[in-house]
């Protein structure tokens, strides 16, 4: 059987690094993880498949259009799953610059390459992995849904709405095939410990103060970060 050869960006990361061994286990992809390692990746969350035969791992920044481009020529890329991205709202809010670059500047990139590549082309998916804040805050019903209207309320969520919008729109200009999904915070293995419940438990357990966000009335709805790999292979 032919194997599927399929690029996963962000693939050291905590989600991203998940999706990466989800989609190895089913035995039907040769995976590319292209990560460009800064403080969020860590290939030590994939330690236990670096030696797979069908993994392979690329540093690089998917900003570097020239360098993603030649990436698509080497590699006849059956799907895209994209997961880069920066990703914590109080970074985004200390360094909007940052953000607005990696997950739009970069999310464009990636989208053009696969264009170019796919000219002709039938069989192919650009999967954009994105976040529910791009909806905003939750109103008295306490869930979103696909038809909730964006309402993105820090510049983490409006440069993740912005590239959920240029996505749609490579899709209905170009014709090139996408699928987004918009999850919940993710937990579990490997979580980075800047994020709220490995916070707590290093703060707890070394007898430190707990931050309160607002009035601490605030709800979030969280989502197991393997179960949400198994979505995004069951999705794609």
């Amino acid at each position: 059987m032919t194997k599927g050869k399929i690029l996963i960006t962000g693939g050291a990361g905590f989600i991203g690094s998940h999706v990466v061994r989800r989609f190895l286990t089913t035995g039907e992809y040769q995976v590319i993880n292209l990560d460009k390692l800064t403080y969020a990746g860590n290939l030590e969350n994939l330690r236990d498949i670096e030696n797979n035969p069908d993994y392979t791992f690329v540093k690089g920044d998917i900003c570097d259009f020239q360098f993603i481009q030649d990436l698509f020529k080497e590699h006849d890329f059956q799907g895209v799953v994209h997961l880069a991205a920066e990703s914590h709202v109080d970074r985004s809010i200390s360094n909007p610059m940052e953000f607005i670059q990696t997950n739009i500047v970069g999310t464009v990139s990636l989208l053009n390459a696969a264009k170019e590549a796919w000219k002709d082309i039938e069989g192919r998916k650009f999967y954009h992995v994105s976040t529910d804040e791009v909806y905003g805050s939750l109103g008295d019903e306490g869930l979103f849904t696909e038809s909730t209207s964006y309402d993105p309320k820090s510049p983490y969520s409006a440069s993740k709405a912005s590239s959920d919008h240029f996505v749609r729109a490579y899709g209905n200009t170009y014709g090139l095939p996408y699928v987004i999904s918009n999850c919940s915070n993710n937990y579990g293995p490997n979580h980075f410990p800047e994020k709220l419940i490995p916070l707590m438990i290093h703060n707890i357990k070394n007898k430190k103060p707990l931050p309160i966000y607002g009035k601490g009335e605030n709800i979030r709805d969280w989502l197991f970060v393997e179960d949400h790999a198994r979505a995004i292979e069951i999705i794609y």
